[in-house]
Formats: structure tokens, sequence, C-alpha cells
């Protein structure tokens, strides 16, 4: 292979060095930084793809598929998913997660209406269109939490149709967690025999099952399929995710594919076969202990960082057990700088395992010094 123009090589220096430098403050979006795969390194060389069902045999073989199916069954373990009757695989994203659950709904229940909250990611609404779902977005709490006295009586308004919950554990703005209970208890009292919960686990997924109490939110809870990010709370050089749903409901749409001599029951063909790797490290690294402690040291950095803002007057506040800190919005070059993601004059930082004190403490003197300007 030939190398790099003069011109060229400097682009891509100069690439490394921004990414460098803009990876060392940001605040505003959940990504783990504090990962080191630097052992899978000889696998770049490699192209690793995990075509089709990764509980299938292929013909293509160089994959990574018994990691990946490794992956799935911790998070099987992880979500209480029923003995013998769960299915996964490793996505691209929680998009691609939460694209999954609706299609699979859609295909149990062709005539089902969506409901999911006004809190809810950009992406289901787009994943919808694609779809050609109908759907009807019902309030959000001030929290972030749906608004379940509009549920009930938007369903009831519909209860002719199936029901199809997408339920959000852990909003992008406020980290707010939808309570499958309470959905379960509306769908119940309203008489809903034909219907379908997906779970938009996209960071609080990966944290829920080590909080006391534990959210309802998993298969035991009544999911029907859950959607987590891996390069959010796990942490990944790439985006990737963990879909899971129960094998019985998987069955309905799986078909055999000669071509590539496996099952196609998934949304791509073609699938990173690194990324599953990548979670397979971290996973068997970490441990259970291991993301355990990471969720504690993140609880314990997002109440430091909620206290020393509500110190200097501003109106911080997090949800219960909730790693996202919301105040008014930041000055624009404290937003620039710490990348913090803001909406309806709201700004937030989320304390993601690689946060530290110190990082809080030099992001309270810039705002500090912006307040004071302002003055």
């Amino acid at each position: 292979m030939n190398r790099l123009s003069a011109e060229d090589q400097s682009k891509l220096n100069a690439l490394i060095e921004k990414i460098k430098r803009n990876t060392q403050n940001f605040l505003g979006y959940p990504v783990s930084k504090d990962f080191d795969y630097t052992e899978l390194q000889e696998l770049l060389k490699y192209p690793v793809n995990n075509l089709g069902d990764p509980f299938a045999e292929c013909t293509y073989a160089v994959d990574s598929r018994e990691m990946e199916r490794e992956v799935i069954e911790f998070f099987a373990e992880l979500f209480r998913a029923p003995v013998n009757n769960w299915w996964g695989y490793v996505t691209n994203g929680g998009s691609e997660g939460n694209m999954y659950g609706l299609y699979m709904a859609r295909e149990l229940h062709p005539k089902g209406m969506v409901y999911y909250s006004a809190a809810t990611h950009y992406s289901v609404h787009k994943n919808l269109h694609l779809l050609n779902m109908p759907n009807i977005v019902i309030r959000a709490q001030q929290n972030g939490e749906i608004d379940y006295e509009d549920l009930n009586h938007t369903i009831r308004m519909n209860r002719h149709m199936p029901v199809i919950i997408l339920a959000n554990i852990g909003t992008t703005m406020t980290e707010a967690k939808d309570d499958i209970n309470k959905i379960k208890n509306i769908l119940n009292d309203a008489a809903i025999q034909n219907y379908y919960i997906h779970c938009d686990g996209a960071l609080s997924g990966t944290i829920s099952p080590f909080l006391d109490p534990r959210p309802a939110f998993d298969f035991a809870d009544g999911a029907d399929s859950i959607a987590v990010s891996g390069h959010k709370f796990i942490g990944s050089p790439t985006p990737c995710g963990a879909l899971l749903v129960k094998k019985s409901h998987r069955d309905r749409i799986a078909r055999s594919v000669a071509y590539i001599g496996s099952l196609d029951t998934t949304i791509t063909g073609s699938r990173n076969g690194h990324s599953p790797l990548f979670l397979w490290y971290a996973i068997k690294t970490f441990g259970f202990d291991g993301l355990k402690r990471r969720v504690e040291h993140s609880l314990k950095i997002a109440a430091y960082a909620e206290e020393r803002l509500r110190a200097m007057g501003i109106a911080a506040w997090r949800n219960p057990n909730s790693i996202t800190v919301v105040f008014p919005e930041a000055h624009e070059q404290v937003r620039k700088k710490w990348q913090l993601a803001s909406e309806k004059g709201l700004s937030h930082i989320i304390c993601m395992p690689n946060v530290n004190e110190a990082q809080i403490d030099e992001l309270i003197v810039d705002i500090e010094k912006y307040q004071m300007e302002l003055v």
C-alpha cells in the first residue's frame, strides 16, 4: 500500500490532534472514554463481519460470533430475560435497537398504535416514519417522565387498537425513566390484551440493574424487548449497542438465506464484527462488580456536581439515582468548551465513569467566570 502524500498526512495529523483536544473537555454527552482496547489491535487487520444471525451458522467465517453470543447472554442475565426465551445481537447503536423493537411490535400487531412521550429521543419519530406506524405522542412530566394520566386517557380513547409502548429508560435531557409497572397497570385496568412494550435504555439500561431501588424496566417487569448503547456507559471506540427480545417473538420473522447460509433476523446484513469484541472485552475485564463500581462512581460525581452548582445559587437538579445533572442554560462559551447539550433553556452534564471531581471543579470555575462578566 502506498503512503499518504505530505498534504494528506498533515490533514490526518491535524485530525488526530483535534480529536485528542476535544476529547479532553466534554461533559454534555453520554459517552465513556476511559477504555483501552490495545489488546484487540491485532484484530483490526482483518475484515471481521458477523453476517446474519449471531446464533446461527454462516459460510462467512471471519467473524466474532462466539463473543457476540456471550455479550448477549450477559445482557440477558442482567435484564432478567425469560429462561430459554431470549435472543439478540450487537447493533450499530441504540437507534437500530429501537427500530428493531418497533419492527417486531409491528409484525406482531400490524394494526397497533404506538405511544411514546414528548421527551423521547428524536430518532424514534424517524423510525416510526420509516416503518409507517401510526403513533401518538404523550405529554411528558416536568422531570421528563411520561405523563401516566395522559397515557391512560389516550389509550382508553383508542382501546380497540393493540397498544405498542416505547418506554424511555433514561430520557436524553433529564435521564427520566418511565415505570413499566405503572404502564402495565394502565393496560390491565383498560383490559388491553394485545400489547407490546419496548424499552429504550440507551444510557440508563446498563445502569439500572445496579440501582437501589431497581427501576421497573426489564423483562421480569414486562418488557418484550430492550435496546441499550454500548459506547455510552460501557465505552467503545465505535458506536454500538445491544438488542434483546423474546425469542418467541423473533421466531415470527426469521427466514433462511441460502447465500450466506444463515438466518435473516437482523436489521442490517453485514454487521460490524469488531464492536462485539469491544463489548466482550469490557464485560470480561469489568465483570458485574466492576460495572457496579462504575455506577457508584458516576452517582457520587453527579451528587458532587449538583451540590457544587446549587452552592453557587444555580438551580441544578437531577432525577433520583441519575447521573445527569440539569441546570439553566449555561453561557455560550461554557457550552462550547465543555460541549454541553442544551435544549429549551436547559443544559446538562452527564457524569460518566471517566468524569472526576477535578473536571467538575474546572467547569465550576468557568461558570463562575462568565457569571461575573454578566453582572
